[in-house]
């Protein structure tokens, strides 16, 4: 696993889906599968950024990344505000986007790109660490 530490700021979205990107093409995946995967990694850090240090100016965001018998496996880190998207409820695609619910796109999203998304909250250490599972093929 190669681990890289981002200012948890927008800006350096590019960045992180280069690093997600890079270790997936040298681990064999298609290009649709890092486009996917890339994606995922783009919502999960969006996510942190915005709503785990929200009102924060030096978060830092850590994220390890490597690929071991055909699984990507990616490994978001933060010591932000705890979150679990457990709890947020499964978007309505069929309503009316003048009605829906603005949000929780990216959390849905996350789950149908990647095979495993796990979150876990350390509150003792003041960490939450998200977890993104894809198998190649």
């Amino acid at each position: 696993m190669q681990t890289v530490q981002f200012a948890a700021k927008f800006e350096f979205l590019d960045e992180i889906r280069e690093f997600v990107g890079d270790i997936a093409r040298k681990g064999g995946f298609t290009e649709r599968e890092i486009y996917n995967i890339q994606l995922a990694s783009d919502e999960a850090a969006s996510n942190i950024i915005e709503h785990a240090y929200e009102g924060v100016n030096d978060g830092v965001l850590e994220i390890s990344c490597g690929v071991k018998n055909g699984v990507i496996t990616i490994v978001l880190v933060d010591h932000g505000q705890s979150f679990d998207p457990a709890e947020v409820p499964v978007p309505d695609l069929k309503a009316d986007l003048a009605e829906r619910k603005i949000g929780g796109l990216g959390i849905f999203l996350m789950r149908k790109l990647m095979d495993e998304v796990h979150y876990r909250a350390e509150p003792k250490r003041n960490r939450n660490i998200l977890t993104m599972i894809k198998r190649r093929g």
